[in-house]
């Protein structure tokens, strides 16, 4: 089973939580044991698993990020379109995680989450692709 997540970003970097419809997704599949891809379709976008319970550490991850990669450093991809920054940080993070599925139901951690990572926003139509098998 495949189904699209259709996300609207409001900050140029933000950390949106899609675990609750990935676990719909999940849900509506009737897979008890196997795998959920969650990828997403964007080069300045990527997927990250972390801390759901306090929301600052994703105001941590994003400043983290902007301190190790500046907006503007000379980057010669910044002749462009101006976004060589969204590119690394989500090159570094990376367009995907898999998550265990085990008795129908995401195999995360207690404080674990999906989330979203927009570097380029705002932005509208930002998709997710979610497979599960």
């Amino acid at each position: 089973m495949q189904k699209e997540i259709i996300l609207t970003t409001k900050e140029h970097n933000e950390l949106i939580d899609i675990t609750k419809e990935v676990e719909k997704i999940v849900s509506e599949s009737k897979v008890k044991h196997g795998l959920c891809n969650v990828f997403t379709m964007h080069a300045t976008a990527a997927i990250l698993i972390n801390e759901n319970y306090d929301i600052n550490i994703r105001e941590d991850i994003i400043n983290t990020l902007n301190r190790i990669i500046p907006e503007h450093n000379n980057y010669k991809h910044d002749q462009i379109d101006n976004n060589a920054a969204s590119h690394i940080k989500a090159a570094i993070i990376g367009p995907s995680e898999t998550i265990p599925i085990k008795d129908g139901k995401l195999l995360l951690g207690t404080w674990q989450q999906i989330a979203f990572c927009e570097f380029d926003g705002p932005r509208s139509n930002r998709k997710v692709i979610v497979s599960v098998k």
